[in-house]
């Protein structure tokens, strides 16, 4: 029987290694130990009784001792088949250079009919290569676990064969930009010859249909070991491991059990896997790991949300089985609790304070490599590893309304060090915040309720809407906020429990709640529109903002929060440079690929930082990085520090070199191209980046590097090249300079039926300049009587 917790001689080394290790430890960090014992030993199988001195050892020296750590295994199903063409030897070469030095490589062992292996993911070969244009006429059926299937299979053809068709992406959701690079089937000696390394996964899927085709998988197994060294074999058949149990010897593979679906049958017991989930005992008897998938240990209810973990690693652990978990990849849709981000969904499987997995498998294994290596067992308080601005786009608006007391205080919890607030105005003179001007892009089922507001207006928008200024403050307040959906045409969706959650606040209120939170540096005030609204509306936002700014006390020295006024319009900061002292930023809207210098030298004289869009520091065609502009190094050149914006976790807002990863995106734009600031919808994957422990190594991971623009482009094949992209625009003095704001003209009153009177009490001085013109006509009319 081989069904061994471990190798033997690897717990030799370990023993002895432990040993001086714990010398020294006690010796020269007694002190210490206490405080790592709760944090830094993994609740791995092995880990649970890995010694508190070793903990800390490992947490000094991270990386550096393996075996020692414990920590959970990365494995790469197919290589990096999120990117690449699953099991492509490029798909295994990238996995190797992005991911931790141990990553597990994972091969779908398949047999050719000349008894053969080869690393494919499917017992169909049409699914993922061009077999079927290859060989149109010699698609077969057979019975597989006694259903009938259609397809191309490996059984059919001999490996001389298989090599004239090529593969290609399996999930079609996936970028087809690599099926042209004529990748190839590899035989397992391939895949282990070419990347001379260990930590091999052999899964073996379909032994009974081989089985019934007169080829031996477990005879094949035998033979390759011999030249073959082959950490793991996996399979979810039960008689699978009956027939090569006590063949390898001690020092053999390890044995892993797959569970399928609970409701699905084990196609030789002809049991349900959950019936076989509920005896780990019997496991144990044939295995010494299971392999299941995520909702096996995090199930999620009917509205994709996460409910309470179910006990099966710690019932595992107890029985001696290791627990390796399946299903993770970057580009699925997960549970809403992650916000869209993957590290997170990793962090809740290896580090939630309640138990470990021994391991993930994944299609993106450098996000896995990042989540085990680079974000495990760090806390809210952890020292901050790199230093740049959190700045908040409407609050968190990726899990609530944007602009809503939720959204800001789910902001500064998750640690964003700027809040932000886009101001608007109502019609009785209110300054608030919200994301746009018309309201049916922030608020739920308006049309319904103020239709009768909609009007034209060609100075904000080509389309007719209904604008702020066309309702009162109570009014606004009386409305129901939306949670945003950029991604809607994708069927992504945000946070649905808590779509409509929150109120509307004035600024009056985002500026009270700033000042109770000291963890804040500073806030971000964004004033648009603020010439039509003088000049048509008769409302100064820009009086507005001054006059709420020193009611809340912070023109007056009484609290330490830094005001930023961020516009798109030079004229609007050069009127808020007049008249205060409280930095500004220039947004430029446009994405640009270089910025002339007289266009900085008149930015400086009125800002104090700059905006620019994510393609003005890296463009890129068809969601692929080209290149990266010397945008920001020119603009801190002159000491013009430099926010970059709009961050989102969605796998879909991301070039595809950052592998459908936040956090590597958010890598490339701080540790590669040296940003001062991120302006994001999700402030808490930002803020943990700083966190970063891996960044406060002497030698910084594969895995935490920055990408390299571009460096897609350059392994594709010509063929399947992207577009051409005509070159970003120069950013000129000309794009800079306006005329000054026009001073406010009072608007005449109105006697539409439905809209609120012009003359409405104003808590500040935008619309003083009205009411005293009203009244002045007023006494006029009274003399002339």
């Amino acid at each position: 029987m081989n069904s061994r917790p471990s190798n033997p001689t690897k717990l030799v080394i370990r023993s002895s290694t432990l040993l001086f290790c714990g010398v020294v430890l006690i010796h020269l960090f007694a002190a210490q130990i206490d405080a790592q014992r709760s944090t830094s030993r993994w609740q791995t199988l092995n880990g649970e009784s890995c010694s508190h001195f070793i903990s800390f050892f490992c947490a000094l020296f991270p990386r550096k001792q393996e075996n020692l750590c414990d920590a959970p295994l990365v494995i790469a199903r197919g290589g990096f088949s999120g990117l690449y063409p699953d099991s492509s030897i490029a798909a295994y070469q990238l996995a190797t250079l992005t991911s931790v030095a141990d990553v597990v490589l994972w091969c779908d062992l398949q047999l050719t009919k000349d008894g053969l292996g080869i690393c494919f993911p499917d017992l169909n070969l049409a699914n993922a290569s061009t077999i079927d244009r290859v060989y149109p006429n010699r698609e077969k059926s057979y019975s597989v676990n006694g259903v009938t299937t259609k397809g191309w299979f490996p059984n059919d053809f001999s490996l001389t064969e298989l090599q004239n068709f090529l593969l290609i992406r399996g999930i079609l959701s996936r970028t087809d930009r690599f099926d042209g690079n004529g990748y190839l089937i590899s035989t397992i000696e391939d895949v282990v010859t070419t990347l001379n390394r260990e930590g091999f996964w052999l899964n073996v899927q379909h032994d009974a249909f081989y089985e019934q085709q007169n080829l031996s998988m477990s005879s094949f197994l035998l033979s390759v070991s011999r030249t073959v060294s082959i950490d793991f074999i996996s399979s979810p058949e039960v008689n699978f491991f009956k027939k090569i149990t006590g063949s390898f010897g001690r020092n053999g593979p390890t044995f892993v059990f797959q569970f399928l679906g609970k409701e699905d049958f084990e196609p030789t017991t002809n049991r349900t896997y959950g019936s076989i989930l509920s005896n780990l005992t019997f496991v144990k008897t044939f295995a010494s790991g299971i392999l299941v998938p995520k909702s096996y240990i995090l199930p999620l209810d009917d509205e994709q949300y996460l409910v309470p973990h179910t006990s099966l690693v710690q019932d595992a652990h107890k029985a001696g089985l290791q627990v390796y978990v399946s299903g993770f990849a970057n580009d699925v849709d997960i549970a809403y609790n992650y916000s869209s981000d993957p590290v997170s969904e990793y962090l809740s499987f290896v580090d939630n304070g309640d138990f470990s997995v021994d391991g993930v498998l994944s299609d993106f294994p450098i996000t896995a490599s990042a989540a085990v290596d680079c974000f495990s067992h760090i806390g809210r308080n952890a020292t901050k590893q790199v230093d740049f601005l959190v700045i908040s786009k409407d609050g968190a608006s990726g899990d609530y309304p944007g602009c809503t007391d939720l959204a800001y205080e789910k902001a500064i919890k998750d640690g964003a060090d700027v809040i932000d607030c886009s101001v608007q105005m109502s019609s009785d003179g209110v300054p608030f915040c919200l994301r746009s001007i018309d309201l049916r892009n922030s608020i739920a089922a308006l049309q319904n309720t103020f239709s009768n507001r909609s009007t034209s207006v060609p100075e904000i928008s080509s389309v007719p809407g209904i604008f702020t200024f066309s309702l009162t403050w109570p009014e606004i307040q009386s409305l129901t906020p939306a949670i945003s959906n950029p991604f809607r045409v994708y069927r992504i969706f945000r946070n649905p429990r808590e779509k409509n959650s929150g109120k509307l606040i004035s600024l009056s209120q985002f500026l009270d709640l700033a000042k109770t939170y000291t963890s804040l540096s500073g806030v971000l005030i964004s004033v648009e529109n603020a010439a039509y609204l003088r000049e048509k509306q008769g409302l100064d936002v820009v009086q507005a903002v001054l006059d709420t700014l020193t009611e809340a006390g912070y023109s007056n020295g009484t609290t330490t929060t830094k005001v930023m006024i961020q516009s798109t319009n030079s004229s609007v900061l050069v009127d808020f440079k007049k008249q205060s002292k409280y930095e500004t930023v220039y947004k430029i809207e446009e994405t640009i690929g270089n910025i002339r210098d007289s266009a900085i030298e008149d930015i400086k004289k009125f800002a104090n930082a700059v905006v620019i869009n994510k393609d003005s520091v890296f463009p890129n065609s068809d969601s692929f990085l080209t290149g990266q502009t010397n945008v920001v190094e020119r603009l801190q050149k002159s000491q013009l520090p430099v926010y970059v914006e709009l961050f989102r976790n969605e796998f879909v807002s991301q070039a595809y070199d950052f592998f459908s990863d936040a956090t590597v995106e958010i890598n490339a734009y701080i540790y590669g191209a040296g940003i001062n600031g991120t302006i994001t919808e999700f402030p808490f994957t930002a803020a943990r980046y700083k966190r970063n422990r891996c960044l406060g190594r002497e030698e910084v991971p594969p895995y935490m590097l920055p990408v390299n623009p571009g460096g897609l482009l350059n392994v594709m094949s010509p063929l399947s090249l992207p577009p051409a992209q005509a070159p970003n625009q120069d950013f000129i003095e000309a794009d800079v300079t306006e005329p000054p704001l026009s001073p406010v003209i009072a608007k005449a009153p109105t006697s539409t039926p439905g809209t609120p009177s012009t003359i409405a009490q104003a808590p500040s001085g935008q619309t003083r300049l009205k009411l005293s013109l009203l009244l002045s006509v007023f006494f006029l009319s009274l003399l002339l009587l």
